[in-house]
């Protein structure tokens, strides 16, 4: 079987032109819809219980690499965290055990109390590198918790085998706690532990459904029309072949078999 070319430049072209022009209508101030996702919108209220208790608030990026994707967009998380707690004037402690995230998260956290006009407020040593170890970056977690009397707890990102023992504590301090993770196999513990998850590709989604910044809006819009086109095909392809046989008009069409 040969690559089919001509047809994965035509869906390449196809993609593109959908994310572009999603782009461009929601520039225009016609963003689309986006369905709701109960973990985001309860951020802002949790950001606002812990300034009302005047008590600070942990905001935990995973255990990944920053170049991973699941850091990436828990940062952009952090960026919405950060710009609402400077807005209200609470503290955000941010807790990794990845140094490059610290300078980071760092400069995200620097720039949203700035630009708020709270930079008084912040507190390099709010940004702190715990430990290396996954186990004992729980445990030094578990430990600001308490010292710190945190109210709220957001843990987004990508997670390993410590997230449980990042969450229960706080579970137990009785802290609101919102969590995000792209790996699946943690999403049950964080169900557990947590008042409100979001799972898998929603965390992608994260920093445009939160900022509803018209770039990232028509971005995330328009992929989600390519991902419904493939499943189209695949479905008529399956669809076809099982009637049809295998060298039917609409498979030979987007060139599977050749």
């Amino acid at each position: 079987m040969e690559h089919a070319n001509l047809q994965i430049f035509i869906a390449i072209v196809l993609f593109s032109f959908l994310i572009l022009w999603k782009i461009l209508t929601a520039r225009r101030g016609r963003g689309g819809f986006i369905r709701r996702i109960p973990g985001l919108n309860e951020i802002d209220e949790a950001i606002g219980r812990a300034t009302e208790m005047g008590r600070p608030m942990i905001f935990h990026p995973g255990v990944g690499e920053v170049q991973n994707v699941g850091t990436l967009a828990a940062l952009g998380v952090l960026g919405h965290v950060a710009r609402k707690a400077a807005q209200m004037g609470s503290r955000v402690i941010v807790t990794t055990a990845i140094p490059v995230v610290v300078p980071v998260a760092e400069d995200i956290v620097k720039q949203a109390y700035t630009q708020a006009g709270r930079s008084e407020l912040f507190n390099s040593e709010d940004i702190r590198f715990l430990a290396a170890s996954g186990d004992q970056l729980a445990l030094a977690t578990a430990n600001v918790m308490e010292q710190e009397k945190t109210a709220a707890h957001f843990f987004f990102g990508m997670y390993d085998y410590t997230s449980l023992l990042l969450t229960e504590p706080g579970q137990r301090t009785g802290a609101i706690q919102i969590a995000g993770t792209d790996q699946y196999f943690q999403v049950p513990f964080f169900i557990a532990s947590c008042d409100y998850t979001v799972i898998g590709e929603e965390l992608y989604a994260a920093s445009a459904y939160l900022t509803r910044e018209p770039t990232m809006l028509g971005s995330l819009i328009g992929q989600d029309y390519a991902k419904i086109i493939v499943l189209a095909v695949i479905v008529l392809g399956a669809l076809s072949t099982t009637l049809l046989g295998s060298q039917n008009f609409f498979v030979q069409l987007i060139g599977v078999y050749r």
